[in-house]
């Protein structure tokens, strides 16, 4: 090898594997944000991150919003509701269901129509060039 070629090699950055904890992922985010978002003023705001102890010893804070899970019925009520009450109960799980989806943009939407009429036009030449063929195949094997 020549020397050209092993400065080269010295003056570009080494490339790292992918990171293997969850320590070095995170280190490997902040690295890669756009400035102004992910400072170290604004990690040294931010609490440390805490070991498996320290999870367990408080409880964690309830997500907000979408990420929220659905929260659980409770089974201690043991009378039988109304037809009523219990389809306004599912309404009412249906809706906070549908609030947590994340729905696609008119883009998004456009995008994957488009791509699946394409693959069923697709689909469909090939049924029909493969139906013609065996067709032209019986024809041939039982004279017609």
């Amino acid at each position: 090898m020549s020397e050209d070629g092993e400065k080269d090699q010295e003056r570009a950055p080494k490339r790292s594997s992918r990171p293997v904890t969850a320590a070095a992922r995170r280190e490997r985010r902040a690295s890669a944000r756009p400035a102004g978002t992910g400072t170290d003023a604004e990690a040294s705001k931010r609490p440390a991150p805490k070991g498996k102890a320290g999870k367990s010893s408080e409880k964690a804070a309830k997500p907000a919003g979408k990420n929220r899970p659905t929260p659980k019925q409770s089974r201690t009520d043991t009378k039988k509701r109304s037809l009523f009450s219990r389809f306004v109960r599912f309404l009412r799980e249906v809706w906070g269901e549908l609030r947590k989806v994340i729905w696609p943009t008119r883009k998004q939407m456009v995008t994957y129509t488009i791509v699946v009429l394409v693959f069923v036009a697709f689909m469909i030449a090939l049924v029909y060039v493969l139906d013609f063929f065996f067709l032209k195949g019986v024809d041939v094997v039982f004279g017609n």
